[in-house]
């Protein structure tokens, strides 16, 4: 897929580095107002290996990843995250209507994201794309999104 200059693509064992590189510079805007942010970059390797990995790419630079993982009763969001550099063009709207489009092609009717309560902006932006808050626990938001018949 292309968007103005960028595209996404599977991500390889390659990007490990490049791929956690991108995610703690998008996370490192909340990791004064959250401690108990959880390492978002550690076992890349390991999430590539073993789930469904994307990543969004400028000129050879990985500029945003998405992380779904497959369960019985629903495809999990597991992790979107987009370089600050590069945000506003788009680039996680896309990523997370590629989670939407494999979601449904493989079967699935919903899917399920955990967010933070201290990142609002981030359940604003999913409520703004469909997704509905289901319960708060603790500093754990989650949200589901019913997929439609196309």
């Amino acid at each position: 897929m292309n968007v103005d200059s960028w595209r996404i693509r599977k991500a390889k064992l390659a990007d490990a580095d490049a791929l956690a590189s991108c995610i703690d510079a998008a996370y490192a805007q909340y990791a004064e107002r959250i401690s108990d942010l959880p390492p978002v970059s550690v076992g890349i390797t390991e999430e590539i290996a073993n789930h469904q990995v994307w990543v969004a790419v400028e000129d050879d630079e990985i500029i945003g990843g998405l992380f779904l993982i497959a369960h019985n009763e629903a495809m999990k969001l597991a992790n979107v995250a987009v370089h600050p550099e590069h945000s506003g063009r788009g680039v996680g709207g896309e990523l997370i209507a590629l989670s939407e489009r494999e979601a449904k092609r493989q079967g699935y009717i919903e899917m399920r994201l955990n967010t933070h309560i201290a990142m609002p902006e981030n359940i604003r932006f999913y409520t703004r794309l469909g997704w509905k808050v289901v319960s708060t626990n603790g500093t754990t938001v989650s949200m589901t999104k019913r997929l439609a018949d196309d």
